[in-house]
């Protein structure tokens, strides 16, 4: 047995022995909406004995029997609470806490990084809905995905991209849940803007390591999303119209202080400008038509608290991108998004037992409609799921908290579909695959107190993968260990072991709706990596924070392209794969503040990534690199951000955040020449010579946003007006290069031109721009 497992052991054993307690427990909530109140702290100070609340809001104390103790409930932004209790019997205590009228001096009261220096969670990175709509975005459209890109270890993909390459891991490895239930493409606009309506979002959490036991699926990072459940105790409502979009969000009781809804829609108008202007342009035979385009998405959430053990929750997401061209003579229709479900059940079983079940449906499909006179044609992809899942948690006692739980994930996917043919039905043909697979997982942790300074968290995942007659289990340890070495200063480390049982297809290196998910057969191997991390926080003067964290990563049984791979609806799409292995480490520093008129952090990041050993699944086929270990595109080795907010007033805000990152990895030819294939026949003057993938190094990107928020504050409610310009230094960050032949002068009327030399060219998206959005609450 393993000494990490069996030190835990003894400790739980021992630990049974330990004076009768009795238990305090309940939730915790907000007493303006009745939203529950994830992390919160509650603790007893003349026991030095606490806890807090899990991600619904239920805490379970242990404390002594007969004593008379003092129990302060706290959370950040709120009064908070001390009550005096004499516990002769387990008790049952919910606590609504309040914002009060001085709301300043309770931030500054409610120490935020008190409980990130308690816990062994470390390689955490949390957002608030507040910060991320303060931060400029792009065209005024506030972004929670966007904010986490301003994050150490989390460098984004290219301009004005929502893929996210947590450290060295690939776009395809982030398990992003909302409400629980898995979104497989978190973005619109092909990446410019995520799905997350950050309006309905109540709490966003992301991990880059050190893994919890009840997460499993993915190998580099983790982001659970969790929607409002809707205020119980009055009708309210908040939105924004900016140069883009428009979002609405309503919520209220349905029985007050029992039930609640909450209803939260966005929508762009793309399409209604691009339409007027052709219709203007409808008797100009010369001019352009403009594609449509536009995306919306629908959060709903209901919540029922049936008694004081009985909660049941149902909440939803919808949303879609369509992009369409329409002639006399072409229709085009490219449509692709997400839908999710989610049916939750919270019941406390005891004072120390807590049990969550949920159901989840998750769809994800891309569509691809092309009619042309006579002959049409229909290619697309989809994945989805339907998942049952059982979580427990039980405070054994005050040294043992553990978690508990088991799940089972139905997978279809629908690979490569293509249906193509005539009008007349003359000719019709069809491609594609589609795989059913099952996913299970089991899992336990305990979190345990050794004394004081010590605190540690192991815990052990089992999972398996049933698909195409082959089955692929992965066995997940997990641990990880805080040191308080003062008040203010923890240090932490941790080892997690990942299992991911499917793999991204992509034809780039960004994430694109097209992308095919393609699960582990009995030829393609899941995913695996070991990821160990260390660091220190310290608590600095004046509030400020500083974190400093080293990881190392390694990846086993990575997915690329043989040379010259065929990938367009290709039934034997396993024989274009090449299999290798990668790594990565890094070291990440951040310093944070979040009291007083100016908050913000910086974060700084060095990294590097490697994959290589790539062997083509089979033979005959190429992989130019062979088995030597080469950067892939998204290997960046410097990152810094620098994210300032300061508050002059209760009117105005000011905002800016500045980027820096090395430029990301192209892969260009490094030579040409020409070919013809007989006398008379075609003449190639430009055919490239490739080597070592991803050879060049983009130039360096930086961008300088600012912002500014006016708020006002009418009768009816509250509303501001944000300013922002983005790329205020007009600064040309590379999207994306192009090859251009160059010619000698005079050669314009040659039938054989041969170019001089071959010129490498950017293409950038974004000048200056500056955005204006109104928002507005009641």
């Amino acid at each position: 047995m393993k000494p990490w497992i069996t030190l835990l052991f003894w400790g739980l054993c021992t630990s049974l022995f330990a004076q009768e307690t009795y238990t305090l427990s309940g939730t915790l909530t907000d007493g303006e909406n009745g939203e529950t109140l994830i992390g919160a702290t509650i603790y007893a100070p003349e026991l030095g004995r606490g806890t807090i609340t899990n991600e619904y809001g239920f805490y379970s104390l242990p404390l002594p029997a007969g004593d008379s103790v003092l129990v302060q409930f706290s959370y950040v932004g709120f009064q908070p609470q001390t009550f005096k209790l004499y516990l002769t019997e387990d008790t049952r205590l919910d606590v609504a806490l309040g914002t009060g009228v001085q709301l300043a001096e309770v931030v500054v009261k409610a120490d935020s990084y008190e409980e990130q220096l308690k816990s062994t969670e470390m390689s955490v990175e949390a957002i608030t809905t507040k910060e991320a709509k303060l931060i400029p975005v792009l065209l005024g459209e506030s972004d929670i995905l966007k904010t986490l890109q301003l994050k150490p270890g989390i460098p984004s993909g290219s301009e004005g991209s929502t893929g996210l390459y947590v450290r060295g891991g690939a776009s395809d490895q982030n398990l992003i849940v909302l409400d629980e239930a898995i979104v497989y493409n978190a973005a619109h606009l092909f990446g410019f803007f995520s799905t997350f309506n950050t309006d309905a979002v109540k709490d966003l959490k992301l991990y880059k390591g050190g893994f919890p036991a009840q997460y499993g699926g993915r190998l580099s990072s983790v982001i659970d999303v969790k929607l409002k459940e809707g205020n119980n105790q009055k009708f309210s409502g908040k939105g924004g119209i900016g140069l883009i979009s428009s979002r609405l969000t309503l919520e209220g009781p349905i029985k007050k202080g029992k039930s609640s809804f909450m209803i939260s829609g966005r929508r762009t108008y793309f399409d209604l400008i691009t339409r007027a202007i052709n219709k203007s342009n409808a008797d100009n035979p010369s001019a352009f038509q403009i594609p449509d385009y536009y995306f919306y998405d629908l959060n709903a959430k209901v919540n029922v608290t049936l008694n004081d053990k009985d909660r049941l929750y149902l909440s939803g997401y919808f949303g879609r991108d369509v992009f369409g061209f329409d002639t006399d003579f072409f229709n085009f229709l490219f449509d692709w998004g997400n839908a999710t479900g989610t049916v939750r059940w919270n019941h406390i079983f005891s004072p120390r037992l807590f049990s969550n079940t949920t159901f989840t449906f998750s769809d994800y499909k891309y569509n691809i409609r092309n009619e042309v006179t006579g002959f049409s044609f229909d290619v697309g992809s989809n994945i989805r799921d339907a998942n049952l899942k059982n979580d427990n948690y039980f405070a054994l006692n005050e040294e043992h908290v553990l978690r508990f739980g088991a799940g089972l994930t139905y997978h279809i996917f629908d690979v490569g579909r293509l249906k193509a043919g005539a009008d007349d039905g003359s000719i019709a043909f069809s491609a594609g695959q589609t795989y059913d697979a099952l996913e299970a997982g089991i899992y336990l942790s305990d979190e345990w107190t050794a004394n004081e300074r010590w605190l540690v968290q192991g815990g052990l995942r089992l999972s398996g993968f049933f698909n195409d007659g082959s089955f692929h289990y992965g066995i997940e340890p997990r641990i990880n260990a805080r040191f308080r070495a003062s008040d203010r200063i923890s240090i932490k480390a941790s080892y997690a072991r990942m299992t991911q049982y499917m793999h991204l297809v992509s034809t780039s290196g960004i994430s694109l709706p097209t992308d095919i998910w393609y699960p582990s057969t009995s030829r393609v191997a899941p995913q695996r990596s070991d990821q160990v991390a260390a660091g220190f926080s310290w608590l600095l003067g004046n509030g400020y924070f500083l974190t400093n964290e080293y990881y190392y990563k390694k990846l086993y049984n990575q997915l690329d392209f043989v040379d010259g791979a065929e990938l367009f609806v290709n039934d034997r799409l396993e024989e274009e794969f090449a299999v290798g292995k990668g790594y990565g480490y890094g070291a990440e520093l951040s310093i944070e503040k979040k009291e007083g008129k100016l908050t913000g952090w910086i974060g700084y990041t060095l990294s590097l990534v490697r994959r290589g050993e790539f062997e083509p699944l089979y033979e005959g086929n190429y992989f130019s690199n062979g088995t030597a270990y080469f950067s892939p595109r998204y290997d960046r080795r410097h990152d810094l951000s620098v994210v300032l907010m300061y508050e002059f007033n209760r009117r105005f805000t000011a905002t800016a955040t500045y980027v820096y990152g090395s430029g990301d990895l192209a892969w260009l030819p490094t030579g040409r020449f020409t070919l013809q294939d007989v006398p008379g026949g075609e003449f190639h003057p430009i055919v490239p010579v490739y080597q070592g993938r991803n050879n060049y190094r983009l130039p360096s990107y930086q961008r300088l946003d600012l912002g500014l928020v006016i708020h006002f504050f009418p009768k009816w409610g509250e509303n501001d007006l944000t300013l922002n310009v983005i790329n205020a230094l007009d600064r040309r960050n590379t999207f994306f290069l192009y090859l251009e032949p160059q010619y000698a002068e005079g050669t314009e009327g040659d039938p054989i031109r041969i170019p001089e030399s071959i010129v490498a060219k950017q293409v950038s998206l974004f000048p200056i721009l500056p955005s204006i959005t109104w928002n507005f609450s009641f």
